[in-house]
């Protein structure tokens, strides 16, 4: 039997991941969303900004795999893709009977913590941007269809332009590796998160509700900066200063104190359950995955630089 997965999103850093782990897997057939008109019977026209051509995007669809999502720009268009568009969508895989409907969301939607051991309900919804304000309106509209809700905390690997890279920057900032950082961060490489998502759009194990997606071991902060200077040279140079002096140096710079707040705070989410009857690993944790997606990491960085 063929399962029909609608994928939004194939274009992003998630969404290219999880349709390319949909295409590996046998008896699933892949549609993508695109606002481009694109040739071949695999591409579905439709815009998240604009609901009206979103109309007949679900049909023949089982499973709405729904992973795009707008991360910067203005409020109103920000509000307009994340939540109003997720809305038309959600309403017409409704119409269209679309069976499962899975969203990659984000663990940002509970704020800036610290959170620590956290499970799926324990903490409030309580977003700290209109990105993330947007999404967990999102979340509600998919929940409310009974749909599947997945929020990873920081995704890394091929294709990341914002977690490794940001914290590379912050570092050339600072001029200087921060120590004395103990916070645990839960993270997952794109990779394992592309085969997770299609993974759970099609186990009969998952219903709705939420659950967190990560490594179920946390990634202390001394092994991230470790990991940094191990493989893409050592970017805040040779010294060192502690967390005061860090926030010191990055006072009157929001990006800067927001990257800070990867070393500093604690974002640490649990759930065992997702991962316990899936059919799938979460792979073999940092130190591999990093590896791995250290030679993509030196050549976009290396690129970005020479632009």
């Amino acid at each position: 039997m063929t399962v029909t997965l609608l994928i939004t999103g194939a274009g992003g850093f998630i969404g290219h991941h999880a349709a390319a782990a949909a295409r590996r897997r046998p008896g699933v057939r892949v549609r993508t969303l695109s606002r481009r008109a694109m040739p071949g019977p695999e591409a579905v026209h439709g815009d998240l900004s604009d609901p009206p051509s979103l109309r007949g995007a679900c049909a023949g669809a089982d499973v709405l795999v729904h992973c795009a999502t707008r991360i910067d720009g203005d409020p109103e268009a920000v509000e307009a893709v994340n939540d109003r568009g997720t809305r038309a969508l959600v309403e017409e895989a409704v119409r269209a009977g679309v069976r499962r409907i899975v969203y990659v969301s984000t663990a940002a939607v509970h704020g800036r913590g610290p959170f620590r051991g956290v499970r799926p309900g324990e903490v409030p919804i309580a977003p700290a941007s209109v990105t993330s304000r947007t999404r967990a309106a999102a979340e509600q509209h998919v929940l409310d269809a009974g749909g599947l809700v997945l929020r990873p905390h920081l995704v890394y690997g091929e294709g990341d332009r914002w977690v490794v890279p940001g914290l590379v920057w912050l570092l050339r900032e600072l001029s200087a590796t921060v120590t004395g950082c103990t916070a645990l961060q839960s993270m997952i490489d794109v990779g394992t998160l592309g085969r997770a998502v299609v993974a759970a759009a099609l186990s009969p194990a998952h219903g709705g509700g939420v659950h967190h997606v990560s490594h179920p071991e946390p990634v202390a902060v001394p092994e991230l900066l470790g990991a940094v200077r191990e493989h893409l040279g050592n970017p805040g140079g040779g010294a060192a200063v502690d967390v005061a002096t860090a926030l010191d140096r990055a006072a009157g710079s929001p990006l800067a104190l927001h990257h800070l707040g990867m070393l500093t705070v604690d974002h640490w989410f649990v759930d065992d359950a997702f991962w316990k009857d899936l059919d799938c690993s979460p792979g073999e944790g940092f130190a591999a995955e990093f590896r791995r997606a250290a030679p993509w990491y030196r050549s976009f960085l290396r690129d970005r630089t020479a632009s």
